[in-house]
């Protein structure tokens, strides 16, 4: 369904920059019936949680009937406000807190609100998106970088507004409106929310256990011999199955990888590859010109060990730009 593009004003409307590189769309932009979906990446961010999210709905339940013993409170109540809470990450006011105390976020100034509209309307005109669903948010960080999270935020530094050629910020949008549109930002949210009482429990549960030198002989053997009578019942029960979430950090890091890839793929298709190379090479530019700097002070570097690499959620650079570049010789 077409709309009309929104025209500056003659009164208060900011010059372009000398640096506006990005072709603006003209005339009529046609939004796309399908405005997001869910791509293999943001079900399997989900499917890998599977197990957290079910110890939760087990924790929760417990605490709801000890609530229901404890006051008479019906057990459901509370149980199925924690089952129904996920949706308040499509709810924007939940959203508005979510982005100022959780991500840090702040509104944009009239100044960094009308560069930032101007490139974000031209990003979702060429991806068929309507951009005013989104609600624009800064952070205030000196670094190259932007998030994309909930149903609609979308954060940028202050740096990345301030330094960047309009269509390398343009990239940079691309890339975060991709996670949007592909599932990405509200799976991450949503399996980390529902995770979390599990994964709360769990610590509890070491905390306990690093006490346990506290007990007497006797006590220790006996608590030590309960635990591993439930470890195998349940490895037995389960197939191996309870054990999947040790190996689920490496799993979500592999899978959180890939999904980068896809909104880089994203970006690509809706022709900023070049820009969102050169927002790349700049920054590993710049990260290796301070390990230059680091070890010509005396100071030492030490490189990423196999388990850091393995649980990072982000390619590396040269991985993105090998991807990229495949992608624009395919176009």
């Amino acid at each position: 369904m077409p709309y009309d593009e929104e025209k500056p004003s003659k009164t208060g409307a900011s010059p372009p920059c000398p640096d506006d590189d990005l072709p603006r769309r003209s005339g009529r932009v046609h939004i796309t019936a399908r405005q997001r979906g869910a791509d293999v990446t943001a079900l399997g961010t989900f499917a890998l949680h599977l197990p957290h999210v079910l110890a939760s709905l087990a924790v929760v339940f417990l605490a709801s009937y000890a609530v229901d013993a404890l006051t008479g409170l019906p057990w459901w109540i509370p149980f199925g406000c924690w089952v129904l809470s996920g949706a308040l990450a499509f709810h924007r006011p939940s959203e508005r807190l979510i982005a100022r105390y959780l991500f840090h976020l702040r509104y944009p100034t009239p100044e960094e609100d009308r560069r930032l509209r101007s490139v974000w309307r031209e990003v979702t005109a060429r991806a068929g998106v309507d951009g005013t669903a989104y609600q624009l948010w800064v952070e205030d960080s000196g670094e190259i970088n932007a998030m994309a999270a909930a149903g609609h935020i979308v954060g940028v530094t202050s740096h990345s507004l301030g330094t960047l050629p309009t269509g390398q910020l343009a990239g940079v949008l691309a890339h975060e409106l991709g996670h949007h549109t592909n599932g990405h930002a509200w799976a991450s949210l949503l399996a980390f929310w529902y995770a979390l009482p599990g994964r709360l429990a769990w610590r509890l549960l070491l905390r306990l256990a690093s006490r346990i030198d506290r007990l007497s002989v006797g006590a220790t053997a006996l608590v030590i011999g309960v635990l591993g009578a439930v470890v195998v019942a349940l490895a037995t029960a389960t197939y191996g199955l309870v054990f999947l979430p040790l190996a689920t950090p490496y799993l979500a890091a592999a899978v959180s990888r890939r999904a980068e890839l896809r909104a880089d793929g994203q970006a690509a298709t809706l022709g900023f590859a070049p820009q969102l190379m050169a927002v790349l090479a700049a920054e590993h530019t710049r990260e290796q010109s301070e390990r230059t700097t680091t070890a010509a002070l005396g100071g030492r570097f030490e490189g990423e060990g196999v388990i850091a690499r393995l649980l990072d959620s982000h390619p590396d650079v040269h991985t993105r730009l090998h991807h990229l570049q495949a992608r624009l010789e395919r176009m």
